[in-house]
């Protein structure tokens, strides 16, 4: 295994985590799923939908998102947002993630 390889799984496992966070931030407002997508995507942060929702369903399971279907449009599509306990989630885990990431990057520099 090279070097290559090792940060790469490094990467995917850095990313797992914080693309739960962007997600969750990006719902504060209803937004559907290639919306998401695309805003992540246009911001420097590529996800693919076959990694999106399977996480929205999740994130919903866990009581964190709420969704509803809009038919009125002439493509009907599932919208996500943040319930109140996602909201509650998102700002601990912010302040923990801002928090943490100073920390990191102190010892990165030190």
């Amino acid at each position: 295994m090279d070097a290559q390889d090792l940060v790469s799984g490094l990467v995917s496992e850095l990313r797992r985590g914080t693309l739960i966070l962007l997600v969750l931030s990006r719902l504060r407002q209803e937004r559907y799923g290639y919306e998401l997508v695309k805003e992540l995507s246009d911001r420097g942060i590529p996800m693919d939908a076959n990694t999106l929702y399977p996480l929205l369903r999740r994130l919903e399971g866990q009581g964190l998102l709420e969704s509803t279907w809009r038919t009125d449009e002439p493509k009907p599509r599932k919208y996500y947002r943040l319930t109140a306990l996602g909201g509650e989630v998102l700002a601990m885990a912010t302040e923990y993630w801002r928090r943490f990431s100073r920390q990191v990057d102190q010892c990165l520099e030190g």
